[in-house]
């Protein structure tokens, strides 16, 4: 029989989901829905958004944007969104919320045409800062494959449960 640690039953999980929206007829159409998705944290994840500002230690970061991209999920090493679009129109502002009391889930929006460019996207991340591919990315992975358009408008919702 395995001996159980304190550390057993300590998780964090999140989930996030991305609309693609576009204007039919006057209003406001859900046109692509990645449903929920499960989430990857990074280890920069960890140590500078959820352990670091507990002891206000140096680096330490809050989540303030999110940054759409064409890559894949990204592994516990990585600092970056893989394939993460090139400009820092793509990053969105994200607003935090406590959603319980051990959930926080962060909503936030990228306007249609910001881009500027039709973009295959595949993957989304969350971020402290707003310009691109500097600092290390919270949490992120995939969802199938979207065509956004530059008429049309994403959302997104990101939570993380900590059970």
């Amino acid at each position: 029989m395995k001996k159980k640690s304190m550390y057993d039953g300590l998780k964090v999980k999140g989930f996030f989901r991305l609309n693609i929206h576009e204007e039919k007829n006057g209003k406001d159409t859900i046109v692509g829905d990645s449903g929920w998705c499960p989430n990857q944290i990074t280890n920069a994840g960890y140590s500078l958004f959820i352990i670091g500002p507990m002891i206000a230690g140096a680096g330490s970061s809050m989540v303030s944007y999110g940054a759409l991209g064409t890559g894949t999920a990204p592994a516990s090493a990585d600092t970056a969104l893989l394939g993460e679009l090139g400009s820092s129109n793509a990053r969105f502002a994200v607003a935090g919320a406590l959603t319980g009391t051990k959930s926080i889930q962060w909503t936030g929006s990228l306007n249609s045409g910001v881009y500027g460019a039709t973009a295959a996207i595949n993957n989304v991340g969350l971020f402290a800062v707003s310009t691109t591919r500097v600092g290390s990315i919270c949490a992120g992975n995939t969802y199938a494959t979207s065509t956004l358009q530059t008429n049309q408008s994403v959302s997104l919702t990101y939570s993380l449960t900590f059970a």
